[in-house]
């Protein structure tokens, strides 16, 4: 297994590798949007999943996700990207029924390779509680690796990203920094014990945050990926609202903050910053704890929009779960609307 042929791919991988979010908004809007009263969540919103009601009881979920790999171990990537791509069901409060591989690989590498990846990606789909039931593979130069995933959910329980209500408690279940971290120590200029830290916390699924969080008042929530902590805050948004994001609260991986200091910043944190150009509005904010907010996340944590009178019980729930690294602080609130879609200070 060459893993110095197969490391040679990360320095535009994992969700970093997505398009810019303002020139998707742009392509998704000349879109026709579908008429079905059972789909209850389309692309309109930019959700992190599509829904379509099968009864009044049931509705599926639909995503998937994929891309090239960001960490220099096959059988990491595949855990990884199956992690992140079965999270987009927990992000709609769902459970996950079943998946599909999708592949790209290079047909002169060695098929070891592949098996290392596929054998991480079955791993996080068996601990889902999911079916791997097939899948589609491609020849291509750059390896690639994802799942597209079936969730199932009761209508009236969907989780949207954008019906938070004034008041409510913001609350992120992963830290921030696994773009910075992740490119920069394949350039050599991070921490192995950062690197292992990104590592597991982009391992673990989401769906323990959920299970805890579903006994609790949320009343809207997304995953953190490519577009950033602010880019996926900013969806959360609408006309009615703005979001107020106490810096200080955010949590980041130790390490995170030196490199972004260091100016080991990443393209897509440029990308994330260039599309919100307008719509945050910081106030006494570095430039380092900036880029962490618009660091582009791979399997990053869930944003969860709670009742205020249930933000501290459903911290202290998430606080007794045996996951690693799962921060417990509430970083921002739902407020009146004001001039900016969210304000940093």
């Amino acid at each position: 297994m060459d893993i110095k042929e197969f490391n040679q791919f990360t320095a535009c991988g994992g969700c970093a590798a997505k398009l810019s979010q303002d020139l998707l908004q742009r392509v998704l809007g000349n879109l026709p949007t579908a008429s079905d009263p059972n789909l209850l969540v389309g692309f309109d919103t930019s959700d992190d999943a599509a829904v379509y009601k099968l009864r009044d009881d049931l509705a599926l979920i639909h995503t998937l996700d994929f891309f090239p790999p960001m960490v220099d171990d096959p059988y990491l990537f595949g855990k990884i990207a199956a992690a992140n791509a079965l999270s987009d069901v927990y992000a709609m409060g769902g459970e996950v029924l079943s998946a599909l591989n999708i592949v790209a690989f290079p047909e002169g590498m060695d098929p070891a390779v592949l098996e290392e990846i596929l054998r991480g990606g079955a791993e996080k789909v068996r601990e889902a509680g999911g079916l791997l039931c097939g899948g589609h593979s491609i020849a291509d130069k750059t390896p690639k690796y994802g799942l597209s995933v079936t969730g199932a959910a009761h209508p009236d329980r969907i989780l949207r990203n954008n019906t938070c209500r004034i008041g409510d408690q913001i609350i992120l279940t992963k830290p921030l920094g696994v773009g910075l971290i992740t490119a920069a120590y394949g350039l050599g200029e991070a921490a192995k014990e950062s690197y292992l830290h990104a590592v597991s916390s982009m391992e673990t699924l989401n769906q323990y945050a959920m299970d805890t969080a579903r006994n609790f008042r949320i009343h809207a929530a997304t995953d953190v990926t490519g577009f950033g902590f602010l880019g996926h805050l900013n969806e959360m948004v609408t006309p009615a609202y703005s979001i107020h994001v106490t810096a200080n609260h955010v949590p980041y991986i130790p390490g995170a903050r030196t490199l972004a200091e260091q100016f080991l910043i990443t393209g897509g944190g440029m990308k994330n910053r260039n599309a919100l150009t307008g719509k945050v509005a910081f106030h006494d904010l570095d430039m380092a704890m900036e880029e962490i907010l618009f660091d582009p996340q791979t399997s990053g944590g869930l944003l969860l929009s709670v009742h205020p009178d249930d933000a501290d019980a459903l911290r202290t729930a998430l606080g007794k779960l045996d996951v690693p690294f799962l921060p417990t602080t509430v970083v921002g609130e739902v407020v009146q609307r004001g001039t900016h879609n969210i304000q940093v200070a």
